[in-house]
Parts: structure tokens; sequence; C-alpha cells
């Protein structure tokens, strides 16, 4: 499973403003949207500076990093970053491995690829979710060759990274001091002027 990190408009970011936004909610529906347009806004701009943030020593040619997801609650106010696979499969990805051999030069694997290889291969960068998990949280040792039954062998194992969180934590830190003060701006268009 993938870290969660979350923020909610009750207790922790803007707990100043509880009054304000219950006065604003209960003026109709425009308040709600408002807000859950701005909670979209800044969930979307911490996603974008996590992906921007993650780096790796031999690049990501694939675009992992971009599967990570934002999602904005429905019932209440709140969103989360997570590395959770995607609903539906994108599967549009061409990349294809560069070739290490020389032309004419023996060696290399020889074995067709399996169906989950040609599967794992045609994963775009939304879709590599598990990918960005396993680099995150390590993996134990991995042996290929288990599902035909030709061939066995020890891949080793992933250590785990761990940076999800600092780089979620920082992130969502950054723009709630930002989100709080556009939330206040906006509220105060919408309550009553009791001067």
């Amino acid at each position: 499973m993938g870290s969660m990190f979350e923020f909610e408009i009750n207790e922790s970011v803007i707990l100043e403003q509880q009054k304000a936004i219950e006065a604003a909610l209960s003026t109709g529906p425009k308040a709600e949207k408002v807000l859950r347009t701005i909670i979209r806004k800044y969930i979307l701009e911490a996603r974008q500076q996590v992906v921007n943030s993650i780096t790796f020593e031999h690049g990501d040619p694939r675009g992992a990093r971009n599967s990570i997801r934002s999602t904005v609650y429905k019932k209440v106010f709140g969103a989360n970053l997570n590395i959770f696979n995607m609903h539906k499969a994108h599967r549009d990805s061409t990349y294809e491995p560069p070739r290490k051999l020389r032309p004419g030069q023996r060696g290399g694997n020889r074995v067709k690829r399996g169906g989950n290889t040609i599967r794992w291969m045609t994963y775009g960068p939304l879709d590599r979710g598990p990918v960005l998990r396993w680099l995150n949280e390590g993996t134990g040792d991995r042996t290929a060759g288990t599902r035909g039954g030709r061939l066995s062998g020890n891949r080793g194992s992933i250590a785990a990274r761990n940076f999800f969180r600092p780089l979620g934590d920082r992130a969502l830190a950054q723009m709630s001091v930002r989100m709080s003060n556009e939330i206040e701006s906006q509220l105060s268009k919408l309550l009553p002027n009791d001067k």
C-alpha cells in the first residue's frame, strides 16, 4: 500500500477559520463549490511539487513519478496525495530499454518476453504506481522464472528509499499556508457585510 497524506479543513490546517467556513456554507452551495475549487487547486500544486522533487540515480525513463495521484474528497472538505494504483489502466508506453550489446555481439537475453513482461512494458507513466511503491518501500528478494517454470533466477531486492513521506509533508506544509490565506480571502467575499 502507498503512503497517504491528508489535509482536512477541520482542526489541522485552518481551525481558526472554522466559524467563517460554517457561516459561508450557510449562505448557500456557492461557498462549498469555492472551497472545493481552492482545495483542488492546491492539492494539484502539491502533487506537482512532489513529482518535480523525485529524482532517481539512473533517471526515470518511463515516468513512474507521474503515477502520484491527488484526490479531492466528495463528502468532507479535504484531499490527499497517494501512490495507489489508478482506477483504470492507460497503458500507453512505447519505451524500449536500450540494448547494450554491439551489433553481432553474442550475449543478452535470448528468451522471448512472456505475457506478463509485455504487459508491464506497455504501462505508461500514470500506470506505474506499483513501481513507485517498490522504490519507496523496498522489496524482499525477487525471483524470476516462477510463472513459466522454464527459467529461474534471483533478481535481488530493492532497498527502501522512503522519499514519498518527506516530499509529501513538505509540499503540503508549504501550500497549506497559501491555501488558508486564499480561503480566508474568498470567504470574506461570500459572507454578508455587517457594517
